[in-house]
């Protein structure tokens, strides 16, 4: 079975990712508001939705979990973005799942081409005595370390930016999800590209979980 992404998280298979995200829809009551890796699980998967842009809104305050909007299946659960505004609207994980945005897609195989550099930042940072947060200067534990952007651009921005240099997010070729292993671009001259051009602008630093949690996404 080909491997599944949810941002950085790598599943066995599309059906693991499932259970994973079901276990959190079914693991709290009615009303909970995510929080932690639950909360960052779900927002990562938010931005898979087709219509990720238009639930988004003006920014994601919080996620809840509430009734389903449908009056015949009120008895089932489902997530809600709550928005900074107070507005709120559900999202189905299915969709995430069943359409996923092309530019979603493109942005965790980015995040794959690019793994070995951001290991070998966190384990330079280890090596050299310096694995504290550059932001609060406590010392980091290594099931509480996050690689974050907040000293440059995001990677977002740095990958969107690619790919409107190479021509838009269709230009970019990716390996089918049926292949076994890792998802790569199909170009390789392409992924060098990608490679460089994320070398040329991207800033690292490390922070703890939470601090990375609450900064814009990246």
């Amino acid at each position: 079975m080909a491997v599944f992404w949810i941002r950085h998280r790598r599943y066995p298979s599309k059906g693991d990712a499932k259970a994973a995200v079901r276990a959190v829809l079914h693991g709290h009551p009615k009303g909970t508001e995510l929080t932690g890796e639950d909360f960052d699980l779900v927002r990562d998967l938010l931005d898979m939705h087709p219509d990720s842009a238009g639930k988004i809104g003006d920014g994601v305050g919080a996620i809840k979990i509430g009734p389903s909007p449908h009056p015949k299946y009120q008895k089932y659960p489902s997530f809600w973005v709550v928005r900074p505004n107070g507005s709120t609207v559900d999202f189905s994980y299915k969709d995430c799942f069943d359409h996923p945005s092309l530019r979603s897609q493109v942005h965790n195989i980015m995040r794959v081409e690019i793994e070995d550099k951001t290991t070998a930042y966190f384990e330079s940072r280890l090596a050299e005595g310096t694995f504290t947060s550059d932001e609060s200067g406590v010392p980091l534990q290594l099931h509480d370390t996050a690689v974050s952007y907040f000293r440059g651009p995001p990677f977002s921005q740095i990958a969107d930016e690619f790919a409107d240099a190479e021509g838009g997010w269709e230009t970019i070729e990716l390996t089918p999800s049926t292949d076994q292993g890792l998802g790569r671009f199909v170009d390789r001259n392409q992924a060098e590209r990608w490679r460089a051009w994320w070398e040329d602008r991207a800033v690292l630093a490390l922070l703890t979980q939470a601090e990375n949690r609450g900064r814009p996404r990246a």
